[in-house]
């Protein structure tokens, strides 16, 4: 991503003018590179230079300031050439050492994550995985990298693992990963792996050299794109009978983690997310766009929704409340005939619900699916959970989402039953194939079906009881 954003004109600059910050220091930390434009005839060489930059190794974002005379000053200056991203690869050391720790290991698990993934990518990953029999995993938030149907797929490596899973990697001799950082989400707290050696052999892929060895000291590390890495695995084939049982027997796992959970189960719900997202299953394209921002209430998406493959799945990795909207806004505008759903909760859409406004100006014709339990789940839960009984801040006072969506020229539906839930899907599904304009469907969610394994009320006293 460029960013071009204006700054005070150059005589202003260093006075504390009005809105004139230090763009520097201010993104310095959050992109690969900021600079700033003072002279109009260097404009062709900062924008070459922040393309390169933005697009080569690991992807990330440049931000070029602007001062305002720059938009209007004029030099006699020959243009760039068009930027070449420059990508590494993987010696054929390398692939020969991986080769040989794959036909030794008898425990092995693929993870896949991070960006600059291509479709070509993908496939010759999949030939790579279905060729070996290998188990694939996806990071946190990078559940679309690999379709969730096929039976090499073992479930996701993030928030609210599946514990039959994350055994599965402690107990791994054989880790390779490719594109994810291995941060704090992917590795449950730094948990899956011991810091800085890992006890499973670990070979880590990833763009950016800077990130290998960061946290954890691999067995091997690779600087290769994802593209380049991907090809050079195409021609791998090792004996897989070692490992062949456990496949099917982390597929059947994955599939047991699916089905309705205790509070599903357990609790008298009056709207049940899970029936919800089976009811999503059955009415809409398996290419489905799932957006979604922040907060338990994406949970339900996460574990329980098969994201088809490639660009089905857009979450913040960052944990952004407010992402999804905007996220699905501009997803249904790249992806017209495509199905856009964003899942959002009742605080995390007031953060950017204004953004129905856009939708409707551009054609979007989202269906945004909001959990509405009245509070901001996921912050009562850790009140609970670290202080119970003792909350603060987290109860909302809402308005009526469905009247605010048709405020927008939208249409709105309200969902207090989940026998509901089903029409007014086909409503909205409807509604925004003939009008191109955003569709909400308001869920009332019990504040109790906080997780799909536990509800409020278990761990308030789960850590009353731990407190004695």
């Amino acid at each position: 991503m460029i960013v071009f954003v204006g700054q005070v004109g150059t005589d202003f600059l260093d006075r504390e003018a009005f809105q004139e910050i230090d763009y520097r220091r201010m993104y310095g930390p959050l992109t690969k590179w900021v600079a700033q434009i003072d002279r109009a005839d260097r404009i062709p060489e900062y924008v070459a230079h922040a393309f390169q930059v933005a697009t080569s190794g690991r992807q990330g974002p440049v931000l070029l300031a602007l001062p305002e005379d720059m938009l209007i000053a004029t030099a006699d200056v020959a243009d760039a050439p068009h930027y070449q991203p420059v990508m590494p690869a993987p010696s054929a050391a390398q692939i020969d050492v991986l080769r040989q720790r794959l036909a030794q290991s008898r425990r092995p698990l693929v993870l896949l994550g991070g960006s600059g993934w291509t479709e070509q990518a993908l496939a010759d990953l999949r030939t790579f995985a279905e060729a070996n029999r290998l188990p694939v995993a996806c990071a946190f938030r990078f559940q679309d990298l690999y379709d969730n149907r096929l039976p090499n797929y073992v479930g996701d490596v993030g928030i609210g693992i599946n514990p039959a899973l994350a055994q599965r990697v402690r107990e791994a001799d054989l880790v390779l990963t490719i594109g994810a950082r291995l941060g704090e989400m992917t590795t449950s707290g730094y948990t899956l792996f011991d810091v800085p050696v890992p006890r499973q052999y670990l070979i880590h892929v990833h763009p950016g050299v800077d990130e290998l060895g960061r946290v954890y000291q691999a067995g091997l590390m690779i600087n290769a794109g994802m593209p380049e890495f991907a090809r050079a695995l195409c021609d791998i084939r090792v004996d897989s009978q070692a490992w062949a049982g456990g496949l099917a027997a982390a597929r059947a796992e994955y599939e047991a983690w699916q089905a309705r959970p205790p509070v599903s189960r357990e609790l008298p719900l009056a709207v049940d997310p899970w029936d919800v997202v089976q009811t999503l299953r059955a009415k809409v394209p398996a290419d489905t766009i799932i957006t979604n921002g922040a907060g338990n209430f994406a949970t339900w998406a996460h574990r329980f929704w098969p994201y088809a493959g490639q660009r089905t799945q857009l979450a913040p990795t960052s944990g952004a409340m407010g992402a999804g909207l905007p996220a699905a806004v501009a997803a249904k505008i790249a992806a017209p005939d495509r199905t856009v759903v964003c899942f959002a909760g009742d605080g995390d859409f007031l953060m950017n619900g204004q953004e129905l406004a856009t939708a409707t100006q551009y054609g979007a014709g989202i269906i945004v699916l909001l959990f509405n339990n009245g509070m901001y789940g996921t912050i009562r839960m850790h009140q609970e959970r670290e202080y119970p009984q003792h909350t603060f801040g987290t109860a909302l006072s809402n308005p009526d989402f469905a009247r605010l969506c048709e405020a927008f020229g939208g249409w709105g539906g309200q969902v207090r039953r989940t026998a509901d839930f089903g029409p007014a899907l086909d409503q909205a599904l409807a509604f925004t194939r003939e009008h191109k304009r955003p569709a909400l469907i308001e869920l009332a969610i019990d504040p109790q079906a906080i997780t799909p394994n536990l509800s409020m009320d278990q761990i308030q006293q789960a850590a009353l009881k731990r407190q004695g």
